[in-house]
């Protein structure tokens, strides 16, 4: 039996190892994120500078139609405020394990502790972060928010969060991650852990805004019960360095769904490397993994894989990507695997320019060159994300216009 001195032996040794693939960063050349950070208890009353960053990924600091929310600077939780505690349940991680025993039964379970140097500081570092729970049968009307915000230079920020919507019920998850003003260099390391039991559904929404230099290390794996659904929005579209992100989800009950929708648009001097990944681990399950990119300089990665281990399952994978600028490369690695006979799994992948006929069309109806790109450029990144507040989608409308702009 594996004890806790053993566990500590192999995190210890993983956080020597290089990563597997992608940029590879120090972790020595980053500090810790403090944790004696200053508290918010009215958002209102934050600078128009930290509102504006909320706004940016879809975090509403008046807090107007949510159901709680919760901010995590640095490396220790800011704010946490919460309308009905009957309808969800939000607090630290560190909170909710002395609050309820049983937690503990759902911390390092899906995410192991030893996967990479990553999950590794994170661990060591006993990494606090949000809880979410929604209780059995509960459907919440409105959102919960979460904002993981990068405060300080040149550190690391650890974070470990974890989900659970008991059965039969229904939450809403928008959660934002972005750097304050000024911080240009920073490592953030984020562990999720999301559980989604018998007839229960999860909507999560996760929006990236950092700044030009932020390494970005997500690690999230999901757990879907019988007739459980999750569906899974991600968007990043601003530069960054670095980001390496690749859910797994699995679906373990008969019936259970997942779709996951990625865009991400690659600046030059960023790096994206974006996927999913679904092991289809009971019948009759099904899955849509759909990513949508766009270089306008940088260097994309588009991961999709799907695992049929049971019969009867469906899944079908789709990668999308435009090439808009010099020096930009869109790289699509659709992965099929059946390890059963009575399976379905299909791919559909595509990377090249926009053509110069639609363009040439929506031009002839009496739209400049400029706007018929944005026009396009908007049309493919549309997957259908809903909840984002007013000014986050003026400031994705700008962002659209300017990559228009620059595409022509």
């Amino acid at each position: 039996m594996q004890t806790d001195e053993d566990m500590r032996k192999k995190v210890e040794d993983a956080l020597h190892k290089n990563a597997p693939y992608g940029e590879d960063f120090d972790l020595d050349e980053y500090g810790i994120a403090p944790t004696d950070v200053e508290q918010a208890e009215v958002l209102s009353e934050l600078s128009e500078e930290d509102q504006r960053t909320l706004l940016n990924v879809g975090f509403t600091p008046s807090e107007e139609n949510r159901a709680g929310s919760l901010i995590m600077l640095d490396n220790a939780i800011s704010h946490t405020s919460l309308r009905d505690k009957d309808v969800v349940e939000l607090m630290s991680l560190k909170d909710a394990m002395k609050t309820h025993e049983w937690v503990k039964d759902y911390v390092w379970k899906l995410v192991k502790p030893d996967a990479d140097k990553y999950t590794a500081m994170s661990y060591l570092q006993e990494a606090d972060g949000y809880f979410i729970r929604a209780p059995q049968g509960k459907k919440s009307k409105m959102p919960v928010q979460t904002c993981l915000l990068l405060g300080s230079k040149q550190v690391s920020q650890t974070v470990h969060n974890i989900v659970i919507v008991e059965e039969g019920a229904q939450l809403d998850v928008i959660t934002g991650c972005s750097t304050r003003h000024g911080v240009e260099k920073g490592l953030h390391l984020g562990i999720s852990e999301m559980y989604v039991k018998k007839g229960a559904t999860l909507n999560f929404t996760m929006i990236h805004n950092w700044a030009q230099q932020i390494g970005v290390r997500p690690r999230t794996v999901v757990h879907v019960e019988e007739g459980g659904t999750y569906i899974s929005n991600y968007v990043t579209l601003k530069p960054v360095k670095s980001i390496q992100t690749y859910p797994t989800v699995i679906l373990e009950g008969k019936g259970a769904f997942a779709r996951l929708n990625s865009i991400g648009v690659a600046h030059p001097g960023s790096e994206l490397d974006l996927g999913s990944r679904v092991i289809f681990d009971a019948e009759d399950t099904k899955a849509e993994l759909i990513s949508r990119t766009i270089t306008t300089g940088g260097k994309v990665i588009a991961r999709g894989e799907m695992i049929g281990n049971a019969d009867k399952a469906k899944g079908h994978l789709e990668c999308h990507g435009l090439v808009l600028g010099k020096g930009g490369m869109q790289r699509a690695i659709p992965i099929l695997e059946a390890n059963v006979e009575d399976i379905e799994l299909s791919h559909e992948a595509a990377v090249g320019r926009i053509a110069r006929e639609q363009i040439e069309y929506l031009m002839a109806r009496g739209l400049t060159e400029e706007d018929a790109v944005g026009m396009i450029v908007r049309g493919f990144l549309d997957v259908g994300i809903q909840g984002i507040p007013d000014e986050l989608k003026a400031d994705i409308d700008a962002t659209i216009a300017k990559i228009g702009e620059n595409a022509i």
